[in-house]
Protein backbone atom coordinates (compact mmCIF):
# COMPACT_ATOMS: atom_id res chain seq x y z
CA UNK A 1 0.00 0.00 0.00
CA UNK A 2 1.50 3.72 -0.81
CA UNK A 3 0.61 6.34 0.56
CA UNK A 4 1.01 10.30 1.51
CA UNK A 5 0.67 12.69 4.16
CA UNK A 6 0.82 16.73 3.46
CA UNK A 7 1.36 18.88 6.46
CA UNK A 8 0.88 22.42 6.72
CA UNK A 9 2.63 23.96 9.19
CA UNK A 10 3.36 27.50 9.94
CA UNK A 11 6.82 27.63 7.14
CA UNK A 12 6.37 25.05 4.73
CA UNK A 13 4.13 22.54 3.38
CA UNK A 14 5.33 19.03 3.54
CA UNK A 15 4.87 15.81 1.61
CA UNK A 16 5.79 13.13 2.39
CA UNK A 17 4.24 9.37 0.43
CA UNK A 18 5.44 6.22 1.74
CA UNK A 19 4.77 2.53 1.53
CA UNK A 20 3.76 0.68 4.21
CA UNK A 21 4.60 -2.75 3.80
CA UNK A 22 4.36 -4.98 6.72
CA UNK A 23 2.93 -2.20 8.62
CA UNK A 24 5.80 0.69 8.44
CA UNK A 25 5.60 3.54 6.93
CA UNK A 26 8.97 3.74 4.57
CA UNK A 27 9.56 6.81 2.80
CA UNK A 28 9.69 6.93 -0.99
CA UNK A 29 10.03 10.36 -1.70
CA UNK A 30 9.09 14.28 0.01
CA UNK A 31 8.88 17.61 -0.98
CA UNK A 32 7.91 20.95 0.39
CA UNK A 33 6.84 24.27 -0.65
CA UNK A 34 8.20 27.31 1.56
CA UNK A 35 4.96 29.46 2.65
CA UNK A 36 6.02 31.33 5.65
CA UNK A 37 2.69 31.93 6.78
CA UNK A 38 3.95 32.66 10.06
CA UNK A 39 6.04 36.06 9.06
CA UNK A 40 1.81 37.27 7.01
CA UNK A 41 -0.44 36.15 10.13
CA UNK A 42 0.23 36.94 14.00
CA UNK A 43 -1.49 34.42 15.87
CA UNK A 44 -5.19 34.90 16.31
CA UNK A 45 -5.31 36.67 13.03
CA UNK A 46 -6.89 35.98 9.77
CA UNK A 47 -5.14 33.80 6.80
CA UNK A 48 -5.08 36.84 4.33
CA UNK A 49 -6.35 35.99 1.15
CA UNK A 50 -3.30 35.95 -0.70
CA UNK A 51 -1.93 33.08 1.78
CA UNK A 52 -4.96 31.10 1.05
CA UNK A 53 -4.18 31.20 -2.63
CA UNK A 54 -0.30 29.99 -2.50
CA UNK A 55 -1.75 27.28 0.54
CA UNK A 56 -4.42 26.25 -1.93
CA UNK A 57 -1.79 26.00 -4.78
CA UNK A 58 0.75 23.94 -2.52
CA UNK A 59 -1.31 21.44 -1.46
CA UNK A 60 -2.97 21.05 -4.96
CA UNK A 61 0.63 20.14 -6.42
CA UNK A 62 1.43 18.13 -3.33
CA UNK A 63 -1.89 16.35 -4.23
CA UNK A 64 -0.37 15.90 -7.79
CA UNK A 65 3.04 14.89 -6.90
CA UNK A 66 1.57 12.17 -4.44
CA UNK A 67 -0.89 10.90 -7.65
CA UNK A 68 2.56 10.86 -9.69
CA UNK A 69 4.22 8.64 -6.91
CA UNK A 70 1.36 6.01 -7.49
CA UNK A 71 -0.40 7.17 -3.85
CA UNK A 72 -3.85 7.66 -2.46
CA UNK A 73 -5.25 10.90 -2.09
CA UNK A 74 -3.03 12.32 0.49
CA UNK A 75 -3.94 12.67 4.39
CA UNK A 76 -3.77 16.45 4.93
CA UNK A 77 -3.81 17.77 8.11
CA UNK A 78 -2.48 21.87 9.31
CA UNK A 79 -1.11 22.86 12.43
CA UNK A 80 -1.56 25.93 14.88
CA UNK A 81 -1.09 28.51 12.64
CA UNK A 82 -4.67 27.28 10.39
CA UNK A 83 -6.17 26.00 13.88
CA UNK A 84 -6.16 29.53 15.41
CA UNK A 85 -7.03 31.32 12.84
CA UNK A 86 -10.69 33.02 13.14
CA UNK A 87 -11.37 32.30 9.19
CA UNK A 88 -10.45 28.73 9.50
CA UNK A 89 -13.54 26.51 7.95
CA UNK A 90 -13.01 29.12 5.06
CA UNK A 91 -9.56 28.05 4.42
CA UNK A 92 -10.19 24.67 5.03
CA UNK A 93 -13.24 24.61 2.80
CA UNK A 94 -11.31 26.72 -0.12
CA UNK A 95 -8.91 23.90 0.04
CA UNK A 96 -11.41 21.29 -0.26
CA UNK A 97 -13.35 22.87 -3.00
CA UNK A 98 -10.48 24.02 -5.04
CA UNK A 99 -7.88 20.84 -4.66
CA UNK A 100 -10.50 17.78 -3.63
CA UNK A 101 -7.92 17.31 -0.64
CA UNK A 102 -9.49 17.39 2.81
CA UNK A 103 -7.89 19.41 4.98
CA UNK A 104 -8.41 19.36 8.59
CA UNK A 105 -7.14 20.82 11.55
CA UNK A 106 -5.82 18.67 14.78
CA UNK A 107 -5.88 19.93 17.75
CA UNK A 108 -3.10 20.20 19.94
CA UNK A 109 -3.43 17.04 22.06
CA UNK A 110 -4.05 14.84 18.77
CA UNK A 111 -0.47 16.32 17.69
CA UNK A 112 0.97 15.14 20.67
CA UNK A 113 -0.64 11.86 20.52
CA UNK A 114 0.55 11.19 17.28
CA UNK A 115 3.87 12.57 17.38
CA UNK A 116 4.83 10.74 20.66
CA UNK A 117 3.54 7.77 18.66
CA UNK A 118 5.63 8.27 15.83
CA UNK A 119 8.82 9.02 18.37
CA UNK A 120 7.72 5.55 19.99
CA UNK A 121 7.67 3.32 16.98
CA UNK A 122 11.13 4.86 16.24
CA UNK A 123 12.84 4.56 19.30
CA UNK A 124 11.36 1.21 20.63
CA UNK A 125 10.83 -0.63 23.69
CA UNK A 126 14.34 -0.16 25.13
CA UNK A 127 13.62 3.47 25.70
CA UNK A 128 11.54 2.75 28.68
CA UNK A 129 8.97 6.02 29.99
CA UNK A 130 9.45 8.25 27.20
CA UNK A 131 8.86 11.94 27.57
CA UNK A 132 8.41 14.15 24.22
CA UNK A 133 9.14 17.53 23.59
CA UNK A 134 7.95 18.99 19.92
CA UNK A 135 7.97 22.73 18.98
CA UNK A 136 6.37 23.87 16.40
CA UNK A 137 5.76 27.09 14.80
CA UNK A 138 2.42 28.26 17.14
CA UNK A 139 2.55 25.68 20.09
CA UNK A 140 4.77 23.40 21.91
CA UNK A 141 3.40 19.68 22.53
CA UNK A 142 4.57 17.61 25.79
CA UNK A 143 3.81 14.05 26.04
CA UNK A 144 5.11 10.95 28.20
CA UNK A 145 4.52 7.89 28.43
CA UNK A 146 4.96 3.95 29.12
CA UNK A 147 3.14 2.37 26.37
CA UNK A 148 2.90 2.71 23.03
CA UNK A 149 0.43 6.05 23.91
CA UNK A 150 1.00 8.77 25.91
CA UNK A 151 -0.43 8.52 29.19
CA UNK A 152 -0.10 12.34 29.40
CA UNK A 153 -0.06 15.38 26.98
CA UNK A 154 -0.36 18.91 26.28
CA UNK A 155 -0.37 21.35 24.06
CA UNK A 156 0.61 24.74 25.16
CA UNK A 157 0.91 28.28 22.94
CA UNK A 158 4.74 28.15 23.57
CA UNK A 159 5.80 27.90 19.48
CA UNK A 160 8.80 29.51 18.27
CA UNK A 161 7.04 32.01 15.63
CA UNK A 162 4.28 32.82 18.07
CA UNK A 163 6.51 34.23 21.09
CA UNK A 164 8.92 35.66 18.56
CA UNK A 165 5.92 37.60 17.36
CA UNK A 166 5.00 38.50 20.85
CA UNK A 167 8.34 39.20 22.73
CA UNK A 168 11.18 39.50 19.97
CA UNK A 169 10.00 42.14 17.75
CA UNK A 170 10.58 44.79 16.33
CA UNK A 171 14.02 44.77 18.49
CA UNK A 172 16.70 43.00 15.97
CA UNK A 173 18.62 41.79 18.25
CA UNK A 174 16.39 41.66 21.16
CA UNK A 175 16.98 43.75 24.74
CA UNK A 176 17.52 41.52 27.90
CA UNK A 177 14.79 43.16 29.27
CA UNK A 178 12.73 41.32 26.67
CA UNK A 179 14.44 37.87 26.63
CA UNK A 180 13.51 37.95 30.50
CA UNK A 181 9.85 38.44 29.96
CA UNK A 182 10.23 36.10 27.56
CA UNK A 183 11.85 33.34 29.84
CA UNK A 184 9.10 33.98 31.97
CA UNK A 185 6.33 33.52 29.65
CA UNK A 186 7.42 30.32 29.25
CA UNK A 187 8.05 29.37 32.89
CA UNK A 188 4.66 30.20 33.36
CA UNK A 189 3.07 28.56 30.60
CA UNK A 190 5.04 25.07 31.16
CA UNK A 191 4.64 24.99 34.98
CA UNK A 192 2.34 22.47 35.05
CA UNK A 193 3.07 19.65 32.45
CA UNK A 194 6.95 19.79 33.59
CA UNK A 195 6.03 19.75 36.91
CA UNK A 196 3.66 16.34 35.72
CA UNK A 197 7.13 15.24 33.25
CA UNK A 198 9.50 15.59 36.49
CA UNK A 199 7.48 13.31 38.84
CA UNK A 200 7.19 10.85 36.51
CA UNK A 201 10.93 10.40 35.94
CA UNK A 202 11.18 9.29 32.61
CA UNK A 203 13.89 7.49 31.23
CA UNK A 204 14.69 8.49 27.76
CA UNK A 205 13.89 11.69 26.34
CA UNK A 206 12.92 12.60 22.90
CA UNK A 207 12.54 16.08 20.74
CA UNK A 208 10.82 16.01 17.49
CA UNK A 209 10.68 19.08 15.00
CA UNK A 210 12.46 21.55 12.80
CA UNK A 211 13.34 23.85 15.31
CA UNK A 212 15.00 21.10 17.69
CA UNK A 213 16.34 19.44 14.49
CA UNK A 214 18.81 22.91 13.98
CA UNK A 215 19.49 23.29 17.21
CA UNK A 216 20.66 20.15 17.57
CA UNK A 217 22.84 20.51 14.61
CA UNK A 218 24.04 24.08 16.22
CA UNK A 219 24.77 22.52 19.37
CA UNK A 220 27.28 19.73 17.33
CA UNK A 221 25.23 17.30 16.42
CA UNK A 222 25.50 14.84 13.27
CA UNK A 223 24.04 16.69 9.88
CA UNK A 224 21.08 15.53 8.06
CA UNK A 225 23.38 13.74 5.51
CA UNK A 226 24.56 11.11 7.67
CA UNK A 227 21.20 9.39 7.84
CA UNK A 228 18.20 9.13 9.86
CA UNK A 229 20.62 6.52 11.87
CA UNK A 230 23.16 8.48 13.62
CA UNK A 231 22.09 9.45 17.01
CA UNK A 232 21.93 13.01 17.52
CA UNK A 233 21.90 14.25 21.28
CA UNK A 234 21.13 17.78 22.22
CA UNK A 235 22.10 18.42 25.70
CA UNK A 236 21.04 21.49 28.04
CA UNK A 237 23.85 23.08 28.81
CA UNK A 238 25.48 23.41 25.00
CA UNK A 239 21.68 24.81 24.85
CA UNK A 240 22.16 27.32 27.42
CA UNK A 241 25.30 28.50 25.22
CA UNK A 242 23.67 29.00 22.09
CA UNK A 243 21.01 30.81 23.30
CA UNK A 244 23.66 33.20 24.52
CA UNK A 245 25.07 33.34 20.90
CA UNK A 246 21.52 33.08 19.19
CA UNK A 247 21.06 36.57 21.57
CA UNK A 248 24.41 38.55 20.44
CA UNK A 249 23.34 38.37 16.75
CA UNK A 250 20.67 39.63 14.34
CA UNK A 251 18.25 37.36 12.57
CA UNK A 252 20.18 37.60 9.66
CA UNK A 253 23.72 37.41 11.16
CA UNK A 254 22.43 33.70 12.61
CA UNK A 255 21.42 31.81 9.65
CA UNK A 256 25.76 31.87 9.16
CA UNK A 257 25.52 29.68 11.93
CA UNK A 258 25.44 25.90 11.41
CA UNK A 259 22.30 24.45 11.11
CA UNK A 260 20.16 27.71 11.12
CA UNK A 261 18.44 28.32 8.10
CA UNK A 262 17.92 31.65 6.95
CA UNK A 263 13.63 31.23 6.96
CA UNK A 264 13.96 29.88 10.57
CA UNK A 265 16.87 32.44 11.64
CA UNK A 266 14.55 34.96 12.97
CA UNK A 267 12.86 32.44 15.38
CA UNK A 268 15.63 30.09 16.15
CA UNK A 269 15.80 31.96 19.39
CA UNK A 270 12.85 31.82 20.67
CA UNK A 271 12.91 28.17 19.75
CA UNK A 272 15.65 27.73 21.94
CA UNK A 273 14.76 29.43 24.87
CA UNK A 274 11.56 27.40 24.68
CA UNK A 275 13.32 23.74 24.49
CA UNK A 276 16.21 25.15 27.30
CA UNK A 277 13.66 25.99 29.59
CA UNK A 278 11.68 22.79 28.93
CA UNK A 279 14.54 20.86 29.81
CA UNK A 280 15.22 22.51 32.68
CA UNK A 281 11.92 22.50 34.06
CA UNK A 282 11.39 18.76 33.34
CA UNK A 283 14.86 17.94 35.05
CA UNK A 284 15.90 16.71 31.64
CA UNK A 285 19.97 16.92 30.80
CA UNK A 286 19.77 15.66 27.27
CA UNK A 287 17.29 14.79 24.44
CA UNK A 288 17.67 12.76 21.52
CA UNK A 289 16.40 14.33 18.19
CA UNK A 290 14.01 11.83 16.70
CA UNK A 291 13.51 11.93 12.61
CA UNK A 292 10.03 10.24 13.23
CA UNK A 293 7.12 12.92 14.45
CA UNK A 294 3.65 13.60 13.43
CA UNK A 295 3.64 12.47 9.94
CA UNK A 296 5.25 9.14 10.79
CA UNK A 297 2.16 9.16 12.95
CA UNK A 298 -0.65 9.51 10.84
CA UNK A 299 0.59 7.20 8.59
CA UNK A 300 0.84 4.59 11.82
CA UNK A 301 -2.88 5.07 12.86
CA UNK A 302 -3.72 5.44 9.20
CA UNK A 303 -2.40 1.95 9.01
CA UNK A 304 -3.48 0.26 12.18
CA UNK A 305 -6.95 1.70 11.88
CA UNK A 306 -7.93 2.02 8.40
CA UNK A 307 -9.43 4.84 6.85
CA UNK A 308 -12.93 5.66 9.36
CA UNK A 309 -10.63 7.96 11.85
CA UNK A 310 -9.33 10.44 9.06
CA UNK A 311 -12.90 10.40 8.14
CA UNK A 312 -14.12 11.62 11.46
CA UNK A 313 -11.06 14.08 11.92
CA UNK A 314 -12.11 15.89 8.79
CA UNK A 315 -16.07 16.23 9.34
CA UNK A 316 -15.08 17.49 12.85
CA UNK A 317 -12.57 19.88 11.25
CA UNK A 318 -15.34 21.15 9.82
CA UNK A 319 -17.55 21.94 12.84
CA UNK A 320 -17.94 25.65 14.21
CA UNK A 321 -15.23 26.06 16.83
CA UNK A 322 -12.31 24.54 17.22
CA UNK A 323 -12.08 20.36 16.80
CA UNK A 324 -12.25 18.28 19.74
CA UNK A 325 -9.88 15.77 20.37
CA UNK A 326 -10.52 12.22 18.98
CA UNK A 327 -9.03 8.92 21.23
CA UNK A 328 -6.38 7.61 19.65
CA UNK A 329 -6.67 4.07 18.68
CA UNK A 330 -4.11 2.13 17.66
CA UNK A 331 -4.49 -1.97 16.83
CA UNK A 332 -2.09 -3.84 19.31
CA UNK A 333 1.03 -5.50 17.39
CA UNK A 334 4.19 -5.80 18.28
CA UNK A 335 6.51 -2.43 17.95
Amino acid sequence: MRTSVVDVGSNTVRLMVADAEGGVPLPVHTAKWRLRLSEQVRPGDRIPEEAVERLVGAVAEASATASRWGASGPLAFATAVVRGAPNRLEVLRAVRTRTGVALCTLPGEVEAELTFLGARRWMGWRSGPLALLDIGGGSLEVAFGRGRLPDFVASLPLGAGRLTHQFLTPEDPPSPERLKALRREVRHQLRDAAARIRWEGPRTAVATSRTFQQLGRLCGAAPGRYGPFVERPLRRADLREAIDRLAALPAAARAALPGISAPRAAQSLAGAVVAHTAMKLTGISAVTICPWAIREGVLLRHIEDGPGWWAEMSRRSEEVGPPDPLPLRVATATN
